[in-house]
Protein backbone atom coordinates (compact mmCIF):
# COMPACT_ATOMS: atom_id res chain seq x y z
CA UNK A 1 0.00 0.00 0.00
CA UNK A 2 1.21 3.54 -0.90
CA UNK A 3 1.51 5.91 2.12
CA UNK A 4 -0.30 9.35 2.06
CA UNK A 5 2.49 10.82 3.97
CA UNK A 6 6.44 10.41 3.59
CA UNK A 7 9.40 10.42 5.80
CA UNK A 8 12.36 12.42 5.24
CA UNK A 9 15.27 10.15 6.55
CA UNK A 10 17.61 11.71 8.49
CA UNK A 11 20.61 13.48 7.06
CA UNK A 12 24.87 12.49 7.38
CA UNK A 13 26.94 14.98 8.72
CA UNK A 14 30.63 15.61 7.74
CA UNK A 15 32.71 12.76 8.55
CA UNK A 16 29.56 9.85 8.35
CA UNK A 17 30.04 6.86 6.38
CA UNK A 18 28.02 5.83 3.32
CA UNK A 19 27.47 3.24 1.28
CA UNK A 20 28.26 3.21 -2.24
CA UNK A 21 26.02 0.10 -3.82
CA UNK A 22 25.68 -0.90 -7.50
CA UNK A 23 22.29 -2.09 -7.64
CA UNK A 24 21.91 -2.12 -11.53
CA UNK A 25 25.28 -2.05 -13.01
CA UNK A 26 28.58 -2.92 -11.41
CA UNK A 27 30.55 -0.95 -14.11
CA UNK A 28 33.18 0.38 -11.68
CA UNK A 29 34.48 -2.84 -12.51
CA UNK A 30 34.66 -2.31 -16.09
CA UNK A 31 35.83 1.59 -15.97
CA UNK A 32 37.14 2.41 -12.45
CA UNK A 33 38.83 5.68 -13.30
CA UNK A 34 35.11 7.72 -13.00
CA UNK A 35 34.68 5.08 -9.84
CA UNK A 36 37.49 6.43 -7.97
CA UNK A 37 37.54 10.00 -9.48
CA UNK A 38 34.16 9.88 -7.75
CA UNK A 39 35.22 8.53 -4.71
CA UNK A 40 37.64 10.87 -4.19
CA UNK A 41 35.06 13.92 -4.70
CA UNK A 42 32.86 12.09 -2.10
CA UNK A 43 35.58 12.22 -0.04
CA UNK A 44 35.96 16.06 -0.56
CA UNK A 45 32.43 16.55 0.47
CA UNK A 46 33.30 15.23 3.80
CA UNK A 47 31.61 11.55 3.81
CA UNK A 48 33.77 8.21 3.76
CA UNK A 49 32.43 5.75 0.99
CA UNK A 50 31.84 1.87 2.19
CA UNK A 51 31.85 -0.62 -0.46
CA UNK A 52 29.76 -3.83 -0.62
CA UNK A 53 30.83 -7.07 -2.11
CA UNK A 54 28.96 -6.08 -5.36
CA UNK A 55 29.61 -2.65 -5.86
CA UNK A 56 32.73 -4.33 -8.10
CA UNK A 57 31.35 -7.41 -9.03
CA UNK A 58 30.31 -7.53 -12.37
CA UNK A 59 26.81 -10.03 -13.22
CA UNK A 60 26.21 -9.92 -9.58
CA UNK A 61 22.74 -11.32 -9.22
CA UNK A 62 19.66 -9.99 -8.14
CA UNK A 63 19.64 -11.63 -4.84
CA UNK A 64 23.28 -10.87 -3.97
CA UNK A 65 22.31 -6.96 -4.59
CA UNK A 66 19.52 -6.86 -2.58
CA UNK A 67 21.75 -8.18 0.24
CA UNK A 68 23.64 -5.33 -0.21
CA UNK A 69 20.88 -3.23 -0.36
CA UNK A 70 19.85 -5.06 3.05
CA UNK A 71 23.26 -4.77 4.63
CA UNK A 72 23.76 -0.79 4.00
CA UNK A 73 20.46 0.13 4.97
CA UNK A 74 20.77 -2.20 8.33
CA UNK A 75 23.66 -0.72 9.45
CA UNK A 76 23.49 1.91 12.10
CA UNK A 77 27.16 3.40 10.75
CA UNK A 78 25.92 3.86 7.85
CA UNK A 79 23.96 7.38 7.23
CA UNK A 80 23.06 7.44 3.54
CA UNK A 81 23.27 4.95 0.31
CA UNK A 82 24.70 6.46 -2.96
CA UNK A 83 24.54 4.72 -6.39
CA UNK A 84 27.38 3.75 -8.42
CA UNK A 85 25.47 4.20 -11.94
CA UNK A 86 22.62 2.77 -13.20
CA UNK A 87 21.93 -0.02 -15.45
CA UNK A 88 18.79 -2.04 -16.90
CA UNK A 89 17.78 -4.58 -14.88
CA UNK A 90 17.22 -2.75 -11.31
CA UNK A 91 13.58 -4.06 -11.22
CA UNK A 92 14.66 -7.88 -11.02
CA UNK A 93 15.94 -6.58 -7.44
CA UNK A 94 13.14 -5.37 -6.35
CA UNK A 95 11.58 -8.57 -5.80
CA UNK A 96 14.45 -9.80 -3.27
CA UNK A 97 14.17 -6.99 -0.90
CA UNK A 98 12.64 -7.32 2.69
CA UNK A 99 10.24 -4.09 2.68
CA UNK A 100 10.62 -4.26 6.49
CA UNK A 101 14.35 -4.00 6.36
CA UNK A 102 14.26 -0.55 4.84
CA UNK A 103 11.08 0.53 6.46
CA UNK A 104 13.11 0.08 10.03
CA UNK A 105 15.92 1.40 8.78
CA UNK A 106 15.12 4.50 6.32
CA UNK A 107 18.13 6.21 4.94
CA UNK A 108 18.58 8.99 2.05
CA UNK A 109 19.65 7.06 -1.42
CA UNK A 110 20.53 8.95 -3.99
CA UNK A 111 20.49 7.76 -7.85
CA UNK A 112 18.87 8.10 -10.95
CA UNK A 113 18.04 6.27 -14.28
CA UNK A 114 17.71 2.70 -13.46
CA UNK A 115 17.78 3.59 -9.93
CA UNK A 116 14.34 5.06 -10.38
CA UNK A 117 13.10 1.44 -9.72
CA UNK A 118 14.20 1.38 -6.30
CA UNK A 119 13.28 5.18 -5.60
CA UNK A 120 9.64 3.96 -6.22
CA UNK A 121 10.28 1.04 -3.77
CA UNK A 122 11.05 3.46 -1.15
CA UNK A 123 7.58 5.76 -2.28
CA UNK A 124 5.60 2.74 -1.56
CA UNK A 125 7.24 2.23 2.05
CA UNK A 126 6.71 6.18 2.47
CA UNK A 127 10.72 6.91 2.50
CA UNK A 128 11.65 10.17 0.78
CA UNK A 129 14.70 9.34 -1.47
CA UNK A 130 16.84 11.63 -4.22
CA UNK A 131 16.67 10.98 -7.96
CA UNK A 132 20.03 12.43 -8.67
CA UNK A 133 23.69 12.10 -7.73
CA UNK A 134 25.85 9.17 -8.96
CA UNK A 135 29.41 8.58 -7.95
CA UNK A 136 30.60 7.67 -11.27
CA UNK A 137 28.68 10.32 -13.14
CA UNK A 138 27.85 13.63 -11.67
CA UNK A 139 30.99 13.56 -8.40
CA UNK A 140 33.19 11.66 -11.07
CA UNK A 141 32.22 14.41 -13.88
CA UNK A 142 35.91 15.27 -16.20
CA UNK A 143 37.69 18.11 -15.03
CA UNK A 144 35.40 19.21 -11.91
CA UNK A 145 32.09 18.99 -10.63
CA UNK A 146 29.38 21.39 -12.13
CA UNK A 147 29.24 23.77 -9.68
CA UNK A 148 25.05 23.87 -10.28
CA UNK A 149 25.40 20.15 -9.67
CA UNK A 150 27.77 20.07 -6.53
CA UNK A 151 25.37 22.71 -4.16
CA UNK A 152 22.77 20.40 -5.17
CA UNK A 153 23.99 17.16 -3.80
CA UNK A 154 25.28 18.81 -1.14
CA UNK A 155 22.24 20.75 0.18
CA UNK A 156 20.02 17.51 -0.65
CA UNK A 157 22.41 15.63 1.38
CA UNK A 158 23.37 17.37 4.27
CA UNK A 159 20.21 20.26 4.37
CA UNK A 160 16.85 20.39 5.29
CA UNK A 161 14.51 22.92 3.90
CA UNK A 162 13.38 24.79 0.57
CA UNK A 163 15.68 25.13 -2.05
CA UNK A 164 14.33 27.29 -5.59
CA UNK A 165 15.43 25.89 -8.79
CA UNK A 166 17.93 27.93 -11.07
CA UNK A 167 18.36 27.84 -15.08
CA UNK A 168 21.83 27.12 -16.14
CA UNK A 169 23.49 29.38 -18.37
CA UNK A 170 24.71 26.50 -19.91
CA UNK A 171 24.32 22.28 -20.12
CA UNK A 172 25.46 19.58 -21.98
CA UNK A 173 24.29 16.15 -23.37
CA UNK A 174 27.24 15.10 -24.16
CA UNK A 175 29.62 12.16 -22.78
CA UNK A 176 33.19 11.58 -22.44
CA UNK A 177 34.16 8.06 -23.40
CA UNK A 178 35.63 6.61 -20.53
CA UNK A 179 37.68 4.10 -23.41
CA UNK A 180 39.94 7.39 -23.92
CA UNK A 181 43.06 7.46 -21.82
CA UNK A 182 42.36 11.39 -21.10
CA UNK A 183 38.65 11.11 -20.96
CA UNK A 184 38.52 13.04 -17.42
CA UNK A 185 41.16 15.47 -17.91
CA UNK A 186 39.15 18.49 -19.08
CA UNK A 187 35.50 19.36 -18.60
CA UNK A 188 32.72 18.33 -21.04
CA UNK A 189 32.02 21.23 -23.74
CA UNK A 190 29.08 23.47 -22.82
CA UNK A 191 26.51 24.62 -24.91
CA UNK A 192 23.74 27.66 -24.07
CA UNK A 193 21.33 26.36 -22.34
CA UNK A 194 17.25 26.87 -23.55
CA UNK A 195 14.99 28.63 -20.96
CA UNK A 196 12.48 26.59 -19.31
CA UNK A 197 9.34 26.25 -21.81
CA UNK A 198 5.73 26.75 -19.62
CA UNK A 199 2.55 25.37 -20.73
CA UNK A 200 -1.14 25.37 -19.09
CA UNK A 201 -3.02 27.47 -16.32
CA UNK A 202 -0.86 29.92 -14.42
CA UNK A 203 -1.61 28.00 -10.56
CA UNK A 204 0.30 27.15 -7.80
CA UNK A 205 0.86 23.20 -7.05
CA UNK A 206 2.57 21.90 -4.11
CA UNK A 207 2.74 18.16 -3.65
CA UNK A 208 5.01 14.59 -3.51
CA UNK A 209 7.17 14.34 -6.29
CA UNK A 210 6.55 11.17 -8.30
CA UNK A 211 8.62 9.57 -11.43
CA UNK A 212 12.05 9.69 -12.78
CA UNK A 213 13.41 7.72 -15.85
CA UNK A 214 10.42 7.94 -18.62
CA UNK A 215 12.13 4.49 -19.55
CA UNK A 216 11.83 2.86 -16.30
CA UNK A 217 8.65 4.41 -15.30
CA UNK A 218 7.06 2.32 -18.38
CA UNK A 219 9.08 -0.89 -16.51
CA UNK A 220 7.04 0.17 -13.41
CA UNK A 221 3.95 0.68 -15.52
CA UNK A 222 4.31 -2.80 -17.02
CA UNK A 223 4.92 -4.81 -14.04
CA UNK A 224 2.37 -2.92 -11.68
CA UNK A 225 3.57 -4.53 -8.66
CA UNK A 226 4.77 -1.41 -6.94
CA UNK A 227 2.09 0.80 -8.13
CA UNK A 228 -0.27 2.18 -5.23
CA UNK A 229 -4.22 2.98 -5.65
CA UNK A 230 -4.59 5.92 -8.08
CA UNK A 231 -5.73 7.87 -5.31
CA UNK A 232 -2.31 7.67 -3.89
CA UNK A 233 -0.88 9.91 -6.68
CA UNK A 234 -3.68 12.52 -6.42
CA UNK A 235 -1.90 15.86 -6.62
CA UNK A 236 1.46 14.71 -6.40
CA UNK A 237 3.89 16.60 -9.13
CA UNK A 238 4.75 14.50 -11.78
CA UNK A 239 8.56 14.83 -12.74
CA UNK A 240 9.93 12.75 -15.73
CA UNK A 241 12.75 12.59 -18.05
CA UNK A 242 14.39 10.49 -20.41
CA UNK A 243 18.80 8.76 -20.70
CA UNK A 244 20.87 7.98 -23.04
CA UNK A 245 18.40 5.12 -25.15
CA UNK A 246 17.16 8.54 -26.54
CA UNK A 247 13.92 6.78 -26.64
CA UNK A 248 11.60 8.20 -29.84
CA UNK A 249 8.48 10.84 -29.47
CA UNK A 250 5.92 8.05 -30.01
CA UNK A 251 7.11 5.84 -27.22
CA UNK A 252 7.25 9.09 -25.03
CA UNK A 253 3.47 9.80 -26.24
CA UNK A 254 2.47 5.64 -26.05
CA UNK A 255 4.09 5.66 -22.06
CA UNK A 256 2.13 8.83 -21.11
CA UNK A 257 -1.17 7.24 -23.22
CA UNK A 258 -1.00 4.34 -20.80
CA UNK A 259 -0.18 6.23 -17.81
CA UNK A 260 -3.82 8.25 -18.62
CA UNK A 261 -5.90 5.05 -19.94
CA UNK A 262 -4.45 3.63 -16.04
CA UNK A 263 -6.21 6.69 -15.01
CA UNK A 264 -3.05 7.79 -13.41
CA UNK A 265 -2.19 10.72 -15.39
CA UNK A 266 -5.28 12.58 -14.68
CA UNK A 267 -3.91 12.47 -10.77
CA UNK A 268 -1.03 14.65 -11.35
CA UNK A 269 -1.28 18.50 -10.12
CA UNK A 270 1.73 20.01 -12.00
CA UNK A 271 4.43 17.69 -14.49
CA UNK A 272 7.69 18.71 -14.86
CA UNK A 273 10.00 17.30 -17.46
CA UNK A 274 13.90 17.02 -17.91
CA UNK A 275 15.72 18.35 -20.53
CA UNK A 276 16.01 16.00 -22.64
CA UNK A 277 19.44 14.16 -23.71
CA UNK A 278 19.56 13.90 -27.57
CA UNK A 279 23.08 12.60 -28.36
CA UNK A 280 24.76 9.80 -27.27
CA UNK A 281 28.22 7.66 -27.71
CA UNK A 282 25.83 5.54 -29.95
CA UNK A 283 23.72 8.02 -31.89
CA UNK A 284 25.96 11.45 -32.01
CA UNK A 285 23.36 13.78 -33.24
CA UNK A 286 24.49 17.06 -34.71
CA UNK A 287 22.77 20.30 -33.24
CA UNK A 288 19.50 20.51 -35.98
CA UNK A 289 19.00 16.95 -35.22
CA UNK A 290 18.66 17.74 -31.54
CA UNK A 291 16.55 20.51 -31.53
CA UNK A 292 14.11 18.73 -33.62
CA UNK A 293 14.50 15.55 -31.63
CA UNK A 294 13.76 17.77 -28.46
CA UNK A 295 10.69 19.61 -29.75
CA UNK A 296 8.97 16.04 -31.19
CA UNK A 297 9.36 15.15 -27.62
CA UNK A 298 7.76 18.00 -26.30
CA UNK A 299 5.50 18.15 -28.66
CA UNK A 300 4.46 14.70 -27.41
CA UNK A 301 3.97 15.20 -23.83
CA UNK A 302 1.45 17.87 -24.90
CA UNK A 303 -0.80 16.03 -26.60
CA UNK A 304 -0.48 13.40 -23.85
CA UNK A 305 -1.22 16.22 -21.52
CA UNK A 306 -3.98 17.85 -23.44
CA UNK A 307 -5.72 14.67 -23.88
CA UNK A 308 -6.03 13.28 -20.32
CA UNK A 309 -4.61 16.52 -18.23
CA UNK A 310 -5.37 19.56 -20.04
CA UNK A 311 -5.47 21.76 -16.48
CA UNK A 312 -2.02 20.55 -15.20
CA UNK A 313 0.76 23.32 -15.20
CA UNK A 314 3.96 21.81 -17.37
CA UNK A 315 7.37 22.71 -17.40
CA UNK A 316 10.23 21.60 -19.66
CA UNK A 317 14.08 21.85 -19.79
CA UNK A 318 14.19 21.87 -16.10
CA UNK A 319 17.92 19.84 -15.40
CA UNK A 320 16.91 16.86 -13.48
CA UNK A 321 17.94 14.17 -16.00
CA UNK A 322 21.00 12.60 -17.90
CA UNK A 323 21.91 16.00 -18.73
CA UNK A 324 25.09 18.12 -17.29
CA UNK A 325 24.30 20.02 -14.79
CA UNK A 326 22.15 18.09 -12.94
CA UNK A 327 19.86 18.71 -9.52
CA UNK A 328 18.20 16.62 -6.78
CA UNK A 329 14.49 15.70 -6.83
CA UNK A 330 13.48 14.59 -3.43
CA UNK A 331 11.75 11.36 -4.54
CA UNK A 332 8.51 11.91 -2.51
CA UNK A 333 9.43 14.56 -0.86
CA UNK A 334 7.48 18.27 -1.37
CA UNK A 335 7.92 20.19 -4.81
CA UNK A 336 6.29 23.41 -5.55
CA UNK A 337 5.71 24.13 -9.04
CA UNK A 338 4.06 27.91 -9.33
CA UNK A 339 3.07 28.50 -13.18
CA UNK A 340 2.30 31.87 -11.91
CA UNK A 341 5.39 33.21 -10.54
CA UNK A 342 7.57 31.00 -13.01
CA UNK A 343 9.44 29.20 -10.08
CA UNK A 344 10.38 25.61 -8.79
CA UNK A 345 11.10 25.08 -5.33
CA UNK A 346 12.45 21.61 -3.97
CA UNK A 347 12.12 20.87 -0.15
CA UNK A 348 15.10 18.48 0.99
Amino acid sequence: MIQETFLYPPKPQIGDRVAVLSPSSALPAVFPAPYELGLRRLRAFGLEPVEYPTTRQWNSSPRERAADIHAAFADPSIKAVIASIGGDDQLKVLGCLDPEILRANPKPFFGYSDNTNLLHFLWSLGIVGYHGGAVMIQWGRPGRMHPMTSESLRRALFEHGAYELTLPEAYTDEEKDWKEPRALDNEPDMAPADPWVWDGPAVRVAGPAWGGCLEIVDFQLRASRYLGPLQAYQGAVLFLETSEGLPSAKFVYRVLMCMGERGLLQRFGAVMVGRPKAWSLDVRNRPDDKRRYREEQREAVLRALDEYNPHAPAVFNVDFGHTDPQVVIPHGGEVVVDAAARSITVIY
